[in-house]
Parts: C-alpha cells; structure tokens; sequence
C-alpha cells in the first residue's frame, strides 16, 4: 500500500503586503543599525550588511520563514514546495536583494507583473511569500 501525499496549496500574498512587511523590516532595521553603527561611516556599511543579512537569516530559518514585518502582515517565506527555507536560501535571498536594487529596482518590481508574485529575490532562492492562516 503506498501513501500518496496531497499537495499543499498556498494563497500567495499580495504585492502591497509584502511591500508594506519590507517597510516595517527597513524601519526595525533602520533603527537597530543606527543605533549599532552610529557615525562609524568607515565600518559602517560592512557592519550594516552583516546586521541585515543576520536578520534575514534568523528570522526566516528560526521564526517560521517571518521576519517582523511579515510576522505583523500575517505572511512568510516558505520554499516552492512549501518546506521551509534552510541557512542557504536564506542568504541566497538577502543576496537577491541587493541585487534587486542594483538593478534599477526592477528585481523588485518584477513581482508586479510575475505570475507567482515572484521577485528576483524569490527566484533566485526558489521561494514565495504565502499569506498565513
């Protein structure tokens, strides 16, 4: 006898929803860095870059795939597949990120017009952002 599993399926989250997570994150991360950082404008943006990576990565492996933002717009990050994200994706999404705004914006504004509201971030991570509950 052989199990069959069903799939799991996930509303995607809304592109204003995940823009209004990532405002609250910039903020919390806004503040944090600032405080940390200071006027060291020498050590700076490394130590910036690590705080935010850290962030990501905590939140997003350890706390459900939500970091606060997504925690307070009731969405998260999980894999194509629905697993959760492992360290790796973690990194290889923040990674997307800069990379994103190198870019002109348009990794960004990519999931504006992508069938899975997908950024280059999500595509290259191979995740979604799902609404929760």
């Amino acid at each position: 006898m052989s199990s069959t599993r069903d799939p799991v399926t996930y509303e995607l989250a809304d592109v204003g929803t995940r823009f209004l997570a990532l405002l609250i994150d910039g903020i919390i991360l806004g503040a944090i860095t600032g405080i940390l950082v200071g006027g060291g404008r020498d050590a700076g943006a490394g130590l910036s870059f690590i705080i935010n990576l850290a962030y990501h990565w905590y939140f997003l492996t350890r706390q459900n795939g939500q970091t606060l933002g997504k925690q307070i717009m009731k969405i998260r990050v999980v894999k194509v597949d629905g697993t959760p994200i492992s360290d790796g994706d973690a990194i290889i999404r923040y990674i997307g990120y800069i990379i994103n705004s190198a870019v002109a914006m348009i990794g960004w504004l990519w999931a504006f017009w992508d069938e899975n509201k997908q950024g280059w971030h999500d595509k290259l991570a191979r995740t979604y952002v799902v609404k929760v509950g």
